[in-house]
């Protein structure tokens, strides 16, 4: 697999940050970014692209040595999703292979969770955005019965070291998580 989509897309990403120094991150820019390395699917080595038939796969594939950002893959198997859940960070996610469906969700005064607006479907190519200034809370699930969806997040941190919530539907009870990463290897973005 040319993993050199990967290396440009990390290399890319760094520079943006980089550039914008202590202000706050351009996350148009690495938007752009990430839909470039959506829009061709040759480059995900096949060890972070393996569903698991009980639960989605979270991969990392790359985090920034100052925690600045992350990159993930998402593999979803047919039926799963994840819970609802927050982020506490800015973050993108783009659909390489497959489709996902996403719904947001806010508060309502009672402190419940409602639907915001319709579902959505993300198809390959395709960048949703996730915001604590925004929409933060969401659920996400593989919209395919019949085969795995793919998709590559990039968050405003280490991801699996974020401190984050995960919510009931009924109540809105938000309950404290921190996820994991499915992987114990890295791909060699430097050949």
């Amino acid at each position: 697999m040319p993993i050199d989509r990967l290396r440009a897309f990390v290399s890319t990403t760094t520079g943006i940050i980089d550039k914008a120094g202590d202000g706050a991150t351009p996350v148009d820019a690495i938007a752009d970014a990430l839909a470039d390395l959506v829009a061709t699917d040759d480059w995900l080595p096949d060890a972070y692209a393996r569903p698991d038939p009980d639960r989605y796969q979270q991969n990392l594939l790359h985090c920034d040595p100052l925690e600045r950002f992350s990159v993930v893959s998402f593999v979803w198997g047919p039926g799963q999703s994840t819970p609802v859940h927050d982020h506490t960070v800015w973050g993108l996610i783009g659909v390489l292979r497959g489709a996902e469906l996403s719904q947001a969700y806010d508060r309502d005064s009672d402190g419940r969770l409602r639907p915001a607006g319709d579902r959505s479907t993300l198809r390959p190519g395709e960048i949703e955005r996730v915001s604590p200034d925004g929409i933060d809370i969401h659920q996400v699930a593989n919209a395919l019965a019949d085969r795995a969806s793919i998709s590559i997040h990039v968050y405003g941190g280490n991801i699996g070291r974020i401190q984050r919530h995960v919510y009931d539907r009924e109540t809105g009870e938000a309950r404290p998580f921190v996820s994991a990463y499915s992987n114990s290897t890295l791909p060699n973005l430097w050949g």
